[in-house]
C-alpha cells in the first residue's frame, strides 16, 4: 500500500536544512524549531517513563518473589525472557505501524499500554498474571523506539540529529539514577504496608507502587497528542515494496517485516557490521552489568551498600559525559568526514574495550570503579551516533521496522549476555571465584571484535550515505 509523505499528519513548516539538496531537487522542508524540540521533550520524557517502570520493577524483585511464592527461575523468566518473546514476534509488527501511521498515534498508544499493563501488574493476584502484564508490557514499549527514531530522523536536519539523539539519553539517564532513589524510598514507605482487599483483589503493599508508577504514562500517552507530526520523507525509488496483487500470505510476511529484512540484505555490507557489533558488546555490557556486583563483592570484598553508592556516583558521571562528548564528536567530525557516525562509533567503541579492560584488571575497588565510570561515558557516547546512523541510512518506508530488527539485536543479545558468561564461568573456567578471569576473557574477545566490525562499517557507511545524497536525501 502506498503511503504519502506526512499521511494523517499536519506539520508545521517553516525551516529548511540549508545544505540540502543544492542541485535543485525539491528540498525537504523541516518543522519549525519549537515544534521539532517540544516534540523531542515529550519523546524523552516517554523514554524516561519506560526505564524509570523497568528499574523500579527489578528493585521490587525479592518482594515479587517472596509474596508470590517464586522460585529464582521463575523471577528471572519473569524479568527477562518473557519480553524478549514478546519482542521477537510483536516488536517487529508493530513497528511497522511507525511506517504507516502517524507516528505521535502509535507513541501514544504504546505508551498509554505501558501504563495500563504496569497498573494491571499492581493488581496481579498469581504468578500467570504478572507474567501476562510484563509480555504486553513489552509490546506496549517495543513501539516506542522504532517510532520515536523514526519521528526524530524527520523533525532534525542530518546536519543537527546527532545532538536530538544525545538529548534523547537524558530519558535513559533520568530513569536509570532516579528509578533507584524513587522506586527506594517508595519500597522503603510501603514494606509495612498489611495487603489491602478491594473487590475482592488482594494487593500488597509494593503492588501500589506499580500502581503509582503507571500514572506519568497516560501524561506521556496525553503530550503525544500535541505533537505536530513532521513530514516524511518521499521513499525512494529503490525502496522495497510488497507487490501490488499480492495475497493474504504476503501482506503478513511483508507486516512482519520480510521487505525490512530484505532492504538488509541488499545493503548487508553495511548493515551486517553495524548489527553484529552491536550485538557483540552488548552480550559482554549486558552481561558484565549484571555480574559486576558479584565481582567487586568476590574480588574487592566490597559490600551491596558500597557497590551502589559508587556505581550512582560514577555512572552517573560517565553518563553526563558520554551524552556531551557523544554529540559533540559527531558534529566535529561530521564537518570533514561522511561517514561521521560510525567512525565516531568506533572510537568510542574503542574507548569501552579500554575502560572495561582496565577496570576488570584494576588493582583497587576504586579504581575499578571509575573504570567502570570511563566505560558507561563511552557506551553512552557511542550510542548516540548508533542510533544516528541507522536513521541517516534507512529506507524511509520502512525505517521503523529496520529500527526495531537493530534494536531486537540490541535487546536479544544483551539478555543472554548474564547466561553466557555463567556458561563461561562454569564450563571454561570451572571456578566461581575466579570470575576476574571470566570476565577478562569474555571482555577480552567480544568487545575487540565488536571494535573491528564497527571500523569494516565505516567505508560501506561513508559509500551509502553519498548514494543517499545524490538521490537528494
Amino acid at each position: 500500500m502506498a503511503i504519502a509523505p506526512g499521511a494523517g499528519a499536519s506539520p508545521e513548516i517553516g525551516t529548511k536544512d540549508p545544505a540540502a539538496n543544492a542541485d535543485g531537487t525539491p528540498q525537504k522542508e523541516w518543522p519549525s524549531v519549537g515544534a521539532r524540540y517540544w516534540a523531542l521533550f515529550v519523546i524523552v520524557f516517554a523514554t524516561f517513563v519506560t526505564f524509570f517502570d523497568q528499574v523500579v520493577f527489578g528493585m521490587l524483585a525479592e518482594r515479587i518473589k517472596t509474596d508470590f511464592g517464586l522460585t529464582d527461575a521463575q523471577l528471572g523468566f519473569l524479568a527477562g525472557p518473557a519480553s524478549i518473546i514478546c519482542y521477537l514476534f510483536v516488536g517487529i509488527p508493530l513497528a511497522r505501524l511507525a511506517d504507516l501511521w502517524p507516528r505521535k498515534y502509535v507513541l501514544a498508544g504504546g505508551v498509554a499500554v505501558v501504563g495500563l499493563v504496569t497498573a494491571l501488574g499492581g493488581i496481579a493476584q498469581t504468578f500467570v498474571q504478572f507474567v501476562g502484564s510484563r509480555v504486553f508490557l513489552a509490546a506496549g514499549g517495543s513501539a516506542h523506539a522504532p517510532s520515536s527514531y523514526s519521528l526524530i530522523a524527520d523533525a532534525f536536519p542530518p546536519k543537527i540529529i546527532t545532538r536530538a539523539f544525545a538529548l534523547l539519553q537524558f530519558g535513559f539517564i533520568g530513569g536509570t539514577t532516579l528509578g533507584p532513589v524513587i522506586g527506594g524510598w517508595l519500597i522503603v514507605m510501603t514494606s509495612s504496608w498489611e495487603p489491602s482487599h478491594i473487590a475482592g483483589l488482594r494487593i500488597f503493599g509494593w503492588q501500589w507502587i506499580l500502581i503509582w508508577i503507571a500514572l506519568p504514562a497516560f501524561i506521556a500517552a496525553l503530550l503525544f497528542l500535541t505533537v505536530k507530526e513532521p513530514a516524511r520523507f518521499a521513499p525512494t525509488a529503490d525502496a522495497p515494496k510488497a507487490p501490488s496483487n499480492a495475497g493474504l500470505g504476503r501482506n503478513i510476511i511483508t507486516f512482519m517485516g520480510w521487505d525490512a529484512v530484505k532492504a538488509i540484505n541488499t545493503r548487508g555490507r553495511v548493515y551486517y557490521p553495524l548489527f553484529a557489533a552491536l550485538a557483540l558488546s552488548a552480550l559482554d555490557s549486558f552481561g558484565l552489568a549484571f555480574w559486576r556486583i558479584p565481582f567487586m563483592i568476590r574480588t574487592f570484598g566490597w559490600n551491596e551498600a558500597e557497590i551502589g553508592a559508587a556505581i550512582g556516583i560514577t555512572v552517573l558521571i560517565g553518563s553526563l559525559a558520554g551524552l556531551l562528548l557523544g554529540g559533540t564528536l559527531v558534529e566535529l567530525l561530521s564537518k570533514k568526514y561522511k561517514d561521521a557516525n560510525v567512525r565516531a562509533a568506533f572510537i568510542f567503541f574503542c574507548g569501552t574495550t579500554v575502560s572495561t579492560l582496565a577496570a576488570l584488571l584494576a588493582p583497587t575497588g576504586w579504581t575499578s570503579m571509575i573504570a567502570f565510570g570511563f566505560a558507561a561515558m563511552f557506551g553512552l557516547a557511542g550510542a548516540v551516533p548508533q542510533n544516528a546512523a541507522i536513521q541517516r541510512i534507512a529506507p524511509n518506508s520502512m525505517r521503523g521496522q529496520v529500527t526495531a530488527i537493530y534494536l531486537f539485536m540490541f535487546t536479544f543479545f544483551g539478555a543472554m549476555g548474564s547466561f553466557v558468561i555463567g556458561l563461561i564461568s562454569q564450563y571454561v573456567i570451572g571456578d566461581p571465584e575466579k570470575l576476574r578471569e571470566t570476565l577478562v576473557l569474555t571482555a577480552g574477545i567480544l568487545l575487540p571484535l565488536a571494535c573491528l566490525l564497527m571500523f569494516r562499517a565505516i567505508k560501506p557507511y561513508r559509500g551509502e550515505v553519498e548514494r543517499l545524497e545524490a538521490l537528494g536525501r
